[in-house]
Parts: C-alpha cells; structure tokens; sequence
C-alpha cells in the first residue's frame, strides 16, 4: 500500500535546521494494522502527514498503491488524497457549525455525489455507528466519544483505501478509547489498511505490528 524509500524531512529557518525524520525506509502492506510509537518529538505525525501527502519530503521517494507520487502536482495529490485516504485526529476537527450529518456528508461533497446517495450513504454509516440520532445535532452537544466517532464515519465514507489515525484515543477516557479501537479493529478485518500514531502500548497492542521512532529514525 506504501512504501517509502529513505524519507528525509528537514526543517529550516534562518536560524536553525531541525531534522524530523532521517532517511526512513518503511513499507505498509495493504490490509496491515501498523502502530507508530515514540517519545514527543521522534518524528511519529510527521510520518504520517508524508504517508498522507499533507506535507512533502525534503529527501526520498513515496510510492503508494504501486505509483511514485512524490513528485505529483498539489491538485493530483489532493485528489488523490480525498479519493483514497481517510484521516483520524485526536482533536477530532469537526466543523462547528456543521451538524453531524453535514460533517459526515462533507467528503461527498468534494467528491460531488449526487445528494440521493449522499444522504443514502451517510444515514448508512451513522446508522452503523449508532449515530443516527445524533444527525442534526452539532459538535458542541456530543460528548468526546461521539465526536469521534462523527470524525470516523467522515474518515471512511468515502471507502478509502488507506485510514491514518493521530492519536485517535488521546482526548478520550478508556471507555470511548477501547469502543474507538474496537471500531478500528473490525475496520481492520473488513480489509482496511490503517496505520495509528500512539503513546499507549495497551491500544498499540490491537495492531499487527508496531514501529519504534525516536530523532527521526526507525529504532
């Protein structure tokens, strides 16, 4: 699914020059549950904005799904990352003003469904994450663990092939954290590829596997 071949990210001001990641090679096999750890710092969201093409690498190559897109055009990146990945935050990042529906719906919109299977789509997904009578409620009036999973039914309507997770547990307590992982798990065994940044080795331990980064290198 993604294979990145000695990915280097530098950042420079006048000042300084802070190296974030350090010719790392990594390779993510479609349908693999990987789980990043290290210490604040090592490198870990920096990763996963590569893998996810929300930043570019200073050095190195990425392929994903078979294809190089490192030096892919911003519009075709964009693209190809709303056509293909789905995001995961930590602080959720709702739209306030959106209900639970309209958030869902939103990816859809980009994608200019028709408004028959947009509504067809969402009331599908909020159903099946037992959200359907939260539809028009906002963000402000759901507690934590609803909010997430609002941010994880607009994170897979669109079918993506690849779902990265920052911390999704982080502002969670360990109630709505397990329910959060065990979505993710059955994410996983319907044949999802997803790769999950945490500093907790119990929710680590639901992956397959787990990658150790510190200073910007695979330890």
């Amino acid at each position: 699914m993604v294979v990145l071949k000695n990915i280097s990210k530098i950042y420079r001001t006048e000042t300084v020059e802070t190296t974030a990641l350090h010719e790392v090679s990594l390779s993510i096999e479609k349908g693999s549950f990987i789980a990043i750890k290290g210490p604040s710092g090592s490198g870990k969201t920096t990763l996963l904005n590569i893998m996810g093409l929300m930043d570019r690498p200073s050095k190195g190559e990425m392929i994903f799904a078979g294809a190089n897109v490192s030096s892919l055009r911003e519009k075709d990146r964009n693209k190809l990352r709303r056509k293909s990945i789905g995001f995961l935050f930590q602080k959720f990042n709702l739209i306030g003003s959106l209900t639970v529906f309209e958030n869902v719906e939103l990816p859809l919109l980009y994608e200019k469904v028709d408004s028959n299977t947009r509504r067809e789509k969402v009331m599908a997904m909020l159903q099946q994450l037992g959200l359907e009578a939260r539809k028009d409620h906002f963000p402000h009036q759901l507690s934590g663990g609803q909010q997430q999973r609002v941010s994880l039914a607009r994170c897979v309507i669109n079918d993506p092939q690849l779902i990265l997770a920052d911390e999704p547990t982080g502002n969670l307590d360990s109630h709505n954290g397990e329910e959060v992982m065990q979505l993710l798990t059955d994410l996983h065994k319907s044949g999802r590829t997803i790769v999950m940044v945490t500093h907790d080795d119990k929710y680590a331990g639901y992956a397959e596997q787990v990658i150790h980064l510190n200073d910007g290198l695979i330890v």
